[in-house]
């Protein structure tokens, strides 16, 4: 079976933000042909989902600046550089929900945007939730609720969902509580 690579031969840096660095990156590619390849380079985010006993789960609603929009989505944040994922990931649920949890279970990694883009989302689910203070970033307004996991499946298929990370969080969650792999 064939591999396919490709393989930088120069990086220019374009930009740097807050956020993300973009660079023009010069990629030889496998029939030794180059081509120019525009990289946006993020740190990632840590995503997870609150899991209740009585089967809900907490998501946020909140504004997507470039989106334009109100979206539905499981409590996330993104990474500083060299900052666990997990910890973070614990972080958020207490900052967006108001809660701390007995357990954690992975759910693995997400590329949201492979064409371009270097941003790894981590995904946790939480279990045996516990009342916490929840404190939000200066910046940051949303509103936490919780939503049968069942409801929350239906918002996913009717196209209610539309945040990445949320889809494949509440996918994986609802395959692995079918199958009683958790």
């Amino acid at each position: 079976m064939a591999v396919h690579f490709e393989k930088t031969i120069d990086s220019k840096l374009i930009y740097t933000g807050h956020v993300i660095t973009v660079t023009q990156d010069t990629a030889l590619l496998e029939n030794g042909e180059t081509a120019l390849r525009d990289v946006v380079h993020h740190h990632g985010g840590a995503c997870i989902l609150p899991y209740f006993e009585d089967g809900t789960i907490c998501m946020v609603r909140q504004f997507r600046y470039a989106m334009q929009q109100e979206l539905w989505e499981l409590p996330a944040g993104k990474l500083e550089a060299g900052e666990d994922p997990f910890e973070a990931a614990k972080r958020e649920l207490t900052e967006e929900c108001g809660v701390t949890a007995d357990e954690y279970i992975p759910l693995g990694q997400i590329y949201p945007t492979v064409g371009y883009d270097t941003e790894v989302i981590y995904i946790w689910a939480a279990r045996g939730l516990h009342p916490a203070p929840m404190h939000l970033d200066a910046d940051e307004f949303l509103t936490p609720e919780r939503v049968p996991l069942d409801k929350a499946f239906d918002m996913v298929l009717s196209g209610e969902i539309k945040d990445a990370k949320t889809v494949a969080g509440i996918l994986k969650f609802k395959a692995l509580l079918a199958t009683g792999r958790i």
